[in-house]
């Protein structure tokens, strides 16, 4: 059964199956290359008669993943021009003046990788349970994260204002409320969100976050950012402006990225390139003090976004993701691990003494991933929760603590597993045969909740009462056990960080 909705730009045809009628590939921007290349997106071509919503648009160019993680990260697809889409799931559509919340999915990979259209976030399911359900592709790499000499920044994250701008003029169509929208993301896509939260364009286009394994640390400043554009486009072989950068083709431009992640990786002095030391990533949103004005932790900490309801939160072992399919953890010795704890501004033998006997015979490797976790994900969750408690603004913390069987169960509760238990598709390659179908439950209630009304508890619900984060350090924990509250969980490691990864307000 097809159903036609219209938009701003001409009307679509989605096909409904069983309550939920879903459209794939609808424009938000026009396709950003030839004169659009490297340029802030714009409006798509109004189309006459009735476009067909069938399929997902093409992802932006990337370059997929190392091979020993593919099986475990689905591969976006091919590539294409015509990047700039949407993707809708609606239980109600044409419904116009529809009343449902809006639940729109920022997806990660490292800013280089992914698109809305992967089979884990597919929003039926989200549709279903009471919600409209929209993701989106966005540019990625140096087409969406490169500082240009002329001042243009940030791309990407104009891309997802554009999308959420078609968002608030459209949705009434397909039955979600424009007023009540949640913007909702993990890893480079939370990191995303947080930044939405802060840059003045994106003001008024979502009412509550979602952010999943990812905060407000990471960005270049624009010493960084310019350092990035520069090299990138040297390994290029082009002059580092817009022209140089658009007169090569996008294959080029990746190469060149990935060249020069693997420099990063290597820097004698990582200090050089900030947030991406290490290389797992290259570019970042950049503060670039006009559409990103501050660091989003600093921003955060000064009061933007505190009338934005947030839930946030971690796995329990996200380095794991990064650590143990490519081998790594097995290679890591004492030195290596006492030289991360250094860099990152620890006292080796305390932090490993304090990790020692949190994680008892955990192995050099498996220490690293635990610090690293920290590092890269609690820590910043945590010191976005704290400047947000300090402010009166709402702010709900989970823990997701369920481990994955694959590979032997040494992937543990890493990085990305919690995503399919929210969609509730539980297929997803990092889960297993046997993914618990109640957990996935217990979280889209609480995400869902959360859309509908600002809290992720509900009377009645299957989740326990949850406390907003303030000075009790309440944190929902969500595993195989049943949900519950934890007071400062693994407090004793926390407080190694005490004087570290603070915003510069100091709040």
């Amino acid at each position: 059964m097809h159903i036609t909705v219209p938009t701003t730009a001409g009307p679509v045809r989605g096909r409904r199956e069983g309550e939920v009628t879903a459209f794939a590939g609808i424009p938000y921007a026009a396709p950003p290359f030839g004169p659009r290349r490297l340029r802030p997106p714009e409006a798509p071509e109004p189309w006459s008669g009735v476009r067909d919503a069938f399929s997902p648009g093409p992802p932006a160019p990337q370059p997929g993943y190392h091979p020993a993680m593919a099986g475990l990260l689905a591969d976006a697809g091919e590539p294409g021009e015509d990047c700039l889409t949407v993707n809708v799931w609606t239980p109600e559509p044409g419904r116009t003046g529809g009343r449902l919340p809006v639940m729109v999915w920022v997806h990660g990979g490292a800013f280089r990788n992914g698109a809305g259209s992967l089979p884990t976030y597919d929003g039926t399911r989200l549709a279903a349970d009471g919600v409209v359900c929209v993701t989106l592709n966005y540019r990625l790499g140096a087409e969406g994260f490169l500082l240009l000499p002329d001042g243009t920044a940030n791309l990407g994250l104009l891309d997802q204002i554009a999308a959420l701008e078609w968002v608030r003029d459209n949705i009434a169509g397909f039955g979600g409320d424009p007023d009540n929208v949640t913007v909702f993301g993990q890893s480079a896509g939370a990191i995303s969100v947080t930044a939405l939260m802060t840059m003045p364009r994106a003001r008024g286009l979502f009412r509550r976050a979602i952010t999943q394994s990812g905060a407000g640390h990471h960005s270049h400043p624009e010493s960084v950012a310019r350092r990035v554009t520069e090299r990138l486009a040297a390994l290029a072989g082009v002059e580092p402006t817009r022209e140089g950068l658009a007169a090569v083709p996008p294959e080029r431009l990746i190469a060149a990225d990935s060249a020069l992640g693997q420099e990063i990786a290597r820097a004698e002095d990582p200090s050089l390139w900030g947030e991406s030391a290490g290389g797992g990533t290259t570019v970042l949103p950049v503060v670039d003090g006009a559409t990103l004005p501050e660091r989003p932790i600093d921003a955060l900490a000064g009061g933007a976004g505190r009338d934005i309801d947030l839930l946030t939160g971690t796995t329990t072992e996200e380095f794991r993701l990064f650590l143990v399919p490519l081998g790594i953890a097995p290679r890591i010795t004492d030195g290596v691990l006492d030289g991360f704890l250094a860099g990152f501004g620890l006292d080796p033998a305390e932090a490993r003494a304090a990790y020692s006997a949190a994680h008892p015979g955990a192995s050099p490797g498996d220490l690293l991933s635990a610090a690293m976790t920290d590092h890269a994900y609690r820590v910043p969750a945590l010191r976005v929760a704290e400047a947000r408690a300090a402010l009166g603004a709402r702010t709900y913390v989970y823990e997701f603590a369920w481990r994955s069987p694959v590979l032997d169960g040494a992937l543990g509760a890493c990085h990305l597993a919690d995503v399919g238990f929210v969609f509730g598709n539980l297929s997803d390659p990092l889960l297993g045969p046997d993914a618990p179908h109640n957990l996935s439950r217990r979280m889209r209630e609480a995400w869902i909740s959360f859309a509908r009304t600002g809290r992720p508890d509900t009377p009645g619900g299957v989740l326990p009462p949850w406390p907003a984060y303030g000075e009790r350090r309440s944190v929902m924990r969500l595993g195989d056990d049943a949900p519950a509250v934890q007071e400062d969980p693994a407090a004793d490691t926390r407080r190694l960080w005490e004087t570290l990864r603070r915003p510069l307000s100091g709040k």
